[in-house]
Parts: structure tokens; C-alpha cells; sequence
């Protein structure tokens, strides 16, 4: 189709001070746009067989049509004024001149992220009218590449749990069942992106935030090695080596484009890494004959898991299989008791700390959601000993995979021990009977990960469970093999054609 029909077939774009007329779901042309992988959104617009404002157009009416419903991009921006920014990039484009890769995306930045002249509120009634100031290292980065910033996608209060629901917004719905949770931290970025509201999503992970909204929205969230997105805090650059940010998409390859937008050193991080990211938007193509997948499952039965998730991960694990590799059942020489124990004392001393000045100050304090108070006060009761204890038993996790990976050249774990669960709820309390002590201990099954620092991609598994609902699997690398897991993550995707043809019934034709 031409780019003159391409215009003709879209919605009508309102006058200033008017909403969009469309049809529930956009024109049909519309549509097709929004069923486009970025990387061939990309290719189109370099072209100019697409134009950014098209593409602006299309988006915000998925987002006028669903959004109400779904609740996953907040602190939207001005339609008329996002036209106009979407125009000045289609005059850059016809003088040959782009930006980068993401040139006139619309995209909504994840709300812990600092986004300049954006609400920044973390889901956090203490910075109900925050406005942030500047951007974030990664946001610039993305706003550099071409995006346009058309709001916020939610998050939980200050990101913790994975379920995005706050005070100020409210909750976040999955995209195949609007009564379930979306995840979370990165909920409103990984339902966006199964609607088709935005082409791509931000996100960052600290205990599954890329992980599990990705899983339970059959999408594919990656965590990247500690240090390839570098993030530039105020504070200790040398402290915390948990939390990172990445990229979510519809597919692989839309996966590895953000990154290589995301990724690069930066002075000011003395943990990134030097590795040129244009390497993540090369093909991602190999043969993998021979090559070896540990299946972790419960960790050899000491993780509950409801029922349905551990069979719908075996079965995707067929997929593997089909492309030439082996699958065996192994396990970490690390207990998965112990692992847990590292990663609560770690959790509370970084989260606790950056916590910590709100709940010094009465007025703040109040506004707090107990998990956040519980983080604070683990970490008041920490001592010396306690966090040399945990920074071993850190060690020991990271040799558990690094001795694992002589035998295996990918280790894989489910990403969630439960489906999506019923959006009213804080979180759960039981698994398969065993009760929940906290409320992550439910999404212990990622922590491990974050603990060694590895790359990990949630890739769809499959639908399962009562409700017949998503469920993905971390496809965990060795340290820095990023462009090994996308590699293999593709593969896998190109043997699991379901995923991308099993869209949301809110968005079928």
C-alpha cells in the first residue's frame, strides 16, 4: 500500500480542543499499522512509505478506544500538541535527516522513570505533582533515538510488588482478562504493548518488574547483564547493582532494537559496559544444533507453583527441541531457602535506603503503603555482619549458575510460580497451599537472577490455569551474554509462531 492510502485509510485526526471519532479499535488501516513489529515501523518511516504523524494517529486512537478500560498509560499528553511534535519529525524526515531508530515512536515512559516536563510520581501520592526536570540516562537516550513521549505508563507505589495498582492512578489491567492482574512493576508498559497502544516499552527490574508483566501478558521482557543499561543515580554508583532498566516488545527483534537504543557505557556508571550496542540490531539469526537447556522448573521441588504453570513451561519447552537442542531437568547447587535470604536483606538494604528520608518525615511517612515501610524497617534492623552475610551468600548464587553453565549453555525458569490473579487483590497470600510471607516471596522464582546479575528473557510459555491465562519462562545467559539470550530467544519465538498470532480479544477484527 501506498503512503498516500496509508493516510487516506486512517482515522480523522480532531481539531484542536476535540477528542478522537473513531471506531472502537481504529480504521481498519489503523490497524494494520498498529500490528506492525517496530522494526518494521522503523524501516517504514526511513523510507517514508509511513510518516510519524500516521503513526501518532493511529496509536492515540488504540489508546482513546482502550485505555479507559485497561489503565495501563497515565499522565497522557496533549493529542494536538504530541500532532504537531509527530509533523516537525516528518519535515526532518523529508530533508533526509532521523534522529535514530526510534524516530516519531510514540512511546510511554515507565513512571519510575524521569522523563523532562513529565509527571513523575513512581505511583507515589508524595509526588502526586511532581514534574520532572530533566530526563533519566535512559529516557535520553530514547528521546535522542526519536521517541515521542506521550505520557507515563503505571507502576506500583514506588515500583514495589508486582502488581500496578497506586493511590493516585489505580490499577493496571491484563490485557487478556481486564478482572486480573497486569504485573508489575512494568504493568502499564507490558499491557500497552499487548493492546497496541505503543510500539515498544521501557521497564526496569529489580524482582521480575520486566519479568513477569511481560509473562502474564504474552510479551517479551528482558533483563539485561548488570551494567549494559547503565543508570546515572545521585547517590552511591558504586552500591547498587540490583535494579536495571530494559526493554519489552511484541517480539524479539523489537526487543533487541530498543536495546541497542537503551545499552552503552556512560563515565558516569563505573559498572557499564564498554560493548558496542549497535550489535543488538544486527540479525539475530543461529544455528543451534547440539546446544544444551537446563530446565530449572521448582528448583527441584523447593519453589510452589500453582498448578498449570511448571506443565505450560514444559510444554513450550518443545520448542527448543525443534530448533536442535537438548532439554534436561537440572537444579542450582545454591538452596533455594538460602537464595532467599540473600536476596531480602539485599532487597532491604538498597530499597530500604532509597526509602528510607520518606519515612523519616511524619507527613510522608503516612502516605506509605505498608510494603514499603516493611522495606524500611528491615533495613533499620540490618547490621554490618548481616549484609557481609548476604554479600557472600551473593557469591554463592552467582557461582551456583556459573558452575551450572559448564554443563548448559542456557538455564530456564518459569517467570511467575502463579498466573495472573485477581486484580482486586494486594498480592497472594498461598501457592499450591503454602502461605506467602511477604509480599514478593510469590515472585521469588526471579530473584535468584537479579541476584547474579545475568541476562534473562521472559518469552511467552503459553495460556494455562483455571482462566486459561498467560504464563512466560526466563531464558537465562551466562554474565554479559545479552546478544546470546536475544539470539536464542528469537529462535525460540520463530519456533512458537502462537505467540505472536494469540492477541487479546479486545484487539481482534
Amino acid at each position: 500500500m501506498t503512503r498516500r492510502e496509508l493516510l487516506a485509510a486512517l482515522p480523522a485526526v480532531a481539531m484542536v480542543g476535540e477528542t478522537f471519532s473513531t471506531p472502537a479499535h481504529g480504521s481498519q488501516q489503523g490497524s494494520d499499522i498498529l500490528g506492525m513489529t517496530a522494526v518494521d515501523l522503523a524501516a517504514a518511516i526511513r523510507r517514508r512509505d509511513l510518516s510519524s504523524r500516521e503513526l501518532m494517529v493511529a496509536h492515540l486512537a488504540r489508546v482513546d478506544a482502550l485505555n479507559p478500560k485497561f489503565n495501563a498509560i497515565v499522565s497522557r499528553r496533549d493529542g494536538d500538541l504530541l500532532l504537531r511534535e509527530a509533523a516537525a519529525l516528518d519535515e526532518e524526515a523529508a530533508k533526509g535527516s532521523f534522529r535514530g531508530p526510534l524516530h516519531g515512536f510514540p512511546h510511554a515512559v515507565k513512571d519510575t522513570a524521569a522523563a523532562r516536563g513529565l509527571a513523575h510520581t513512581r505511583g507515589s501520592p508524595i509526588f502526586r505533582n511532581n514534574v520532572a526536570e530533566a530526563d533519566s540516562l535512559v529516557v535520553a537516550r530514547m528521546r535522542a533515538a526519536g521517541a515521542i513521549f506521550t505520557g507515563k505508563t503505571n507502576v506500583p507505589e514506588f515500583a514495589l510488588g508486582s502488581h500496578s495498582f497506586n493511590p493516585i492512578f489505580g490499577v493496571t489491567r491484563n490485557a487478556y482478562d481486564p478482572s486480573r492482574s497486569a504485573g508489575g512493576s512494568s504493568g502499564g508498559g507490558a499491557v500497552a504493548l499487548a493492546l497496541r497502544m505503543m510500539p515498544l516499552a521501557d521497564g526496569s527490574d529489580f524482582g521480575g518488574s520486566l519479568r513477569n508483566p511481560a509473562a502474564w501478558n504474552n510479551v517479551f521482557g528482558f533483563r539485561p547483564s548488570f551494567g549494559r543499561v547503565p543508570s546515572v543515580p545521585s547517590g552511591d554508583v558504586f552500591g547498587q547493582t540490583f535494579a536495571t532498566s530494559g526493554p519489552m516488545a511484541r517480539t524479539v527483534r523489537d526487543t533487541a532494537l530498543l536495546l541497542s537504543v537503551q545499552a552503552g557505557a556512560d563515565p558516569r556508571a563505573p559498572f557499564s559496559l564498554k560493548e558496542d550496542p549497535a550489535m543488538f540490531a544486527t540479525p539475530l539469526d543461529r544455528q543451534w544444533q547440539g546446544k544444551r537447556i537446563g530446565w530449572l522448573g521448582d528448583l527441584g521441588g523447593a519453589l510452589p507453583m500453582e498448578p498449570g504453570v511448571l506443565q505450560t513451561c514444559e510444554k513450550a519447552l518443545g520448542a527448543f527441541r525443534d530448533i536442535g537442542m537438548s532439554v534436561e531437568a537440572t537444579t542450582l547447587a545454591e538452596p533455594a531457602d538460602a537464595m532467599w535470604r540473600t536476596a531480602v536483606t539485599l532487597r532491604h538494604w538498597s530499597v530500604g535506603a532509597d526509602l528510607l528520608p520518606h519515612a523519616d518525615r511524619p507527613s510522608e511517612r503516612a502516605m506509605m503503603k505498608p510494603e514499603a515501610i516493611w522495606e524500611v524497617d528491615g533495613y533499620r534492623k540490618l547490621s554490618a555482619r548481616d549484609i557481609t552475610e548476604a554479600q557472600l551468600g551473593r557469591t554463592r548464587i552467582f557461582e551456583a549458575f556459573r558452575r551450572a553453565f559448564e554443563t548448559f549453555d542456557f538455564l530456564v525458569l518459569p517467570s511467575a510460580q502463579v498466573f495472573p490473579f485477581d486484580a482486586d487483590l494486594r498480592w497472594p497470600t498461598q501457592i499450591a497451599g503454602r502461605t506467602m510471607d511477604t509480599y514478593h516471596r510469590w515472585m521469588e522464582v526471579t530473584l535468584p537472577v537479579t541476584m547474579a546479575g545475568l541476562p534473562a528473557l521472559s518469552a511467552p510459555a503459553g495460556f494455562g490455569g483455571p482462566s486459561n491465562l498467560p504464563i512466560g519462562m526466563q531464558i537465562i545467559g551466562p554474565t554479559h551474554a545479552d546478544l546470546a539470550v536475544l539470539q536464542i530467544g528469537h529462535a525460540y519465538e520463530k519456533a512458537s509462531p502462537w505467540i505472536g498470532q494469540t492477541v487479546p480479544a479486545a484487539i481482534r477484527s
